[in-house]
């Protein structure tokens, strides 16, 4: 539950604040993920933007909050409406919430990019590399034998 709402946190965070900022010939622009997104589309790279949006945003966002919709109310003694369907969207969208591809993808364009401007982390990115280390350790920690155990119990309880 403390990785999961760790994780929400963080999520947010990389989320409101720019990933990354460039600076070259006295022009500073910075953006978020989002914002990188929304770019891609008006730059007619819809294939591109889609694949930002869903594997960096919606995918890993819906992800914590089914885990949190199952977790909440396990840890306080209630089983969750739709626990199986919810078990299975989990199942279902973890391969590709790639945020940890995203973000090499990212390490990589900077490093081709730091030749012609100046680079500035933001804190987005900072948040990004905290988010795919809580992602994995939370998947690590992922039991479903025992959510399905605990679901049982309170089920039976009520």
């Amino acid at each position: 539950m403390a990785l999961v709402l760790t994780g929400i946190f963080v999520f947010l965070l990389a989320n409101v604040f720019p990933v990354v900022g460039l600076e070259a010939g006295g022009i500073r622009t910075a953006t978020t993920l989002l914002g990188t997104a929304i770019q891609l589309m008006h730059q007619d790279m819809l294939p591109v933007a889609m694949l930002v949006l869903f594997t960096g945003v919606l995918l890993p966002g819906i992800e914590l909050l089914a885990l949190l919709y199952l977790l909440l109310p396990l840890t306080l003694g209630h089983a969750p409406r739709g626990f199986p369907r919810a078990m299975r969207l989990i199942r279902l969208l973890h391969p590709w919430g790639m945020v940890e591809v995203f973000m090499l993808g990212v390490l990589v364009s900077l490093v081709k990019l730091a030749h012609l401007a100046q680079v500035h982390p933001g804190i987005g990115l900072w948040s990004f590399f905290a988010l795919i280390v809580l992602l994995a350790t939370s998947a690590s920690r992922f039991d479903a034998a025992m959510l399905w155990e605990r679901y049982e119990t309170c089920r039976t309880i009520r």
